[in-house]
């Protein structure tokens, strides 16, 4: 008697599903996926987004107010793959080969100090490219303080990063910060320049001698305020250290918490400092880059009573 056999045959490999789009008008990337796919939930088209399944022009997106222009390609993976492992407590805004832009929460140190060696911005996003590749390496473009929240730009290869640095002031178009200060701002807009020159002790002075400091011009608009605070949205001219503490400090405004440069109260137990939005030339394809993140609830809390 023969014995049946059973032939068994490999199941077919399933092939990702993805779908692609070309941008017809200027908004931003959600509402876009949004009417590109009117089938699909909010939650999945965020969900998508978190987990790097979307890709601009062939560059990783995961913010969902990325900023789209006529003509850009919008690429998404529909299959979750088993992505990089993301840093924890540090959000990636945009990712490609030569650079990454993070969204870096208040009390987080750029890079390690003598004195402080602990978890930074810096070591998350090593560890982070190491899991691709243990050669990959990091590199600091530019840092913001370790009470500063916002946004914070950072090279993939040595190359890109002194071509940054050394096209600092063509590279940079613009950056943009949110300062929750003490008291009632009440001229709408500002602009104050001084020359600011450190301590031994690393305090900021503000001079208007052109001979004992560096030049430092500081935009700002007020957004909006009431008797005890206001809100400004800050375009920085020139980028010295601790410019903005310093100039706020000046026109007898101190960012709240800011205990260095003049502030006597903690409202929000943090610096009401904010890096909100940065705009600059790409390295390597020349395209404008621009991104911009939400002003934090705990400043909009400082207004929810009495508001001018």
């Amino acid at each position: 008697m023969m014995k049946k056999t059973r032939i068994r045959t490999r199941p077919e490999k399933k092939t990702k599903k993805s779908d692609t789009f070309t941008v017809t008008s200027q908004g931003p990337l959600l509402e876009s996926l949004v009417a590109a796919f009117p089938g699909k939930s909010r939650k999945l088209l965020k969900a998508v987004l978190r987990d790097s399944q979307i890709k601009v022009n062939n560059r990783t997106v995961t913010q969902f107010d990325h900023p789209l222009k006529p003509g850009q390609v919008v690429e998404v993976s529909w299959d979750k793959s088993s992505p990089q492992k993301r840093p924890h407590g540090l959000n990636i805004i945009f990712e490609d080969d030569d650079i990454i832009v993070v969204n870096k929460p208040a009390g987080l140190l750029t890079v390690a100090t003598d004195k402080e060696k602990r978890k930074t911005a810096y070591s998350l996003l090593s560890e982070y490219v190491k899991t691709e590749d243990p050669d990959n390496k990091i590199f600091i473009v530019h840092r913001i303080d370790r009470e500063t929240s916002g946004l914070l730009l950072f090279a993939k290869n040595e190359k890109i990063k002194l071509k940054i640095q050394e096209t600092w002031i063509s590279t940079i178009k613009e950056r943009t910060y949110i300062a929750a200060v003490e008291g009632e701002v009440k001229r709408e807009s500002g602009t104050i320049t001084s020359y600011l020159n450190e301590s031994k002790a690393f305090i900021v002075y503000s001079s208007q001698n052109p001979r004992v400091g560096k030049k430092a011009v500081t935009h700002y608009k007020t957004l909006k305020s009431n008797k005890d605070f206001s809100l400004l949205q800050v375009n920085l001219e020139t980028g010295r250290k601790h410019q903005i503490r310093v100039h706020m400090q000046d026109i007898g405004h101190p960012v709240v918490g800011d205990i260095k440069y003049g502030s006597k109260i903690k409202p929000i137990g943090r610096l009401g400092l904010h890096a909100q939005g940065l705009v600059f030339t790409h390295p390597k394809t020349n395209e404008l880059c621009s991104f911009e993140t939400g002003i934090p609830e705990k400043f909009n809390q400082l207004f929810k009573q009495n508001q001018k």
